[in-house]
């Protein structure tokens, strides 16, 4: 029998023709994509994630995934008897505390992400101190902060800065190449490890390979206003701005300072998207709207 029904096909070919602009916009660009927050810890976001990833390689753009792992971090250092400090918030990581940070960042965050993103249908691999190490070359960060009880300054142990990336570790030469999963471990030239935020490592990554974009996943819709609505665009001297006037501040600002370094490295533009949002990163590029707060240096861009 045949049926009077309207296709139920439309929509989703309306879909994919809105993406095919954007597919071919981007095809044969690298895309930094920082992943963290709800994102990591939902079943069902992991793998929509996943499947974004598969489906942006399969379309030709070249993904690049920097982890993080703040909250399985803590937990696990919970579970050992110990307590977490952080200052500016940075995890203050003494020899016990790197030790978990690497089992739980590589053994665990970094190995179950390249096995998920291989079972969507894309080879991966991951990169960190122990696994193919040496891309990211780091020092201990250099900052200086004065604890108000001592006087004294904060010692935050094995916390590191990126000194350089090894970019041609990455085998970014082929469509055909496997999809790199970094661990935000880097080493030094002595081989001790360091412990590296996330944020900061994916902006490193992102100047180094000259990325077409850094998209950011986070908690929150994206970046807003005092009123606590969305901004959709922001400029470099706008983020300034909110930054100054203690608009956007605690765990948004690393977050920002990544973005803003990134494109004074030469980025074109960055995306910090909400990750609860299934398929956000593809929503994010491949449809004329977005789901979050898209920077620029000038409006022009």
């Amino acid at each position: 029998m045949i049926s009077n029904q309207k296709p139920k096909g439309k929509k989703s070919a309306d879909v994919l023709l809105e993406g095919l602009p954007y597919i071919l916009q981007f095809r044969g660009k690298i895309v930094v994509v920082k992943y963290g927050g709800n994102a990591m810890q939902s079943k069902e976001l992991q793998e929509a994630f996943c499947r974004d990833i598969v489906m942006m390689k399969s379309v030709g753009l070249n993904p690049i995934i920097v982890h993080g792992g703040g909250p399985q971090i803590s937990k696990a250092i919970e579970q050992a008897g110990l307590h977490s400090q952080f200052v500016q918030g940075l995890r203050i990581t003494d020899r016990q505390t790197m030790d978990i940070v690497e089992r739980v960042v590589i053994d665990e965050i970094n190995h179950d992400l390249v096995q998920m993103i291989t079972d969507q249908g894309w080879p991966a691999f991951g990169l960190g101190a122990g696994l193919k190490g040496g891309l990211i070359r780091a020092r201990k960060l250099s900052l200086t902060v004065v604890d108000p009880e001592s006087l004294m300054p904060v010692d935050f142990g094995f916390v590191g800065e990126v000194e350089n990336v090894v970019t041609e570790k990455l085998g970014l030469n082929s469509a055909d190449s496997e999809i790199p999963v970094i661990a935000p471990i880097g080493i030094d030239g002595s081989g001790q490890s360091y412990n590296i935020n996330a944020d900061t490592v994916a902006g490193a990554v992102a100047e180094a390979v000259q990325a077409e974009k850094l998209v950011i996943l986070t908690n929150m819709p994206g970046i807003l206003d005092q009123a606590g609505q969305l901004i959709s665009y922001l400029t470099t001297g706008e983020l300034d701005s909110l930054a100054r006037n203690q608009i956007i501040s605690d765990g948004m600002l690393p977050k920002v300072r990544c973005a803003q370094h990134a494109l004074e490295g030469g980025v074109h533009t960055v995306q910090i998207i909400d990750g609860r949002i299934p398929h956000s990163a593809l929503l994010e590029i491949f449809t004329d709207k977005g789901v979050g707060t898209l920077i620029a240096n000038s409006h022009s861009d």
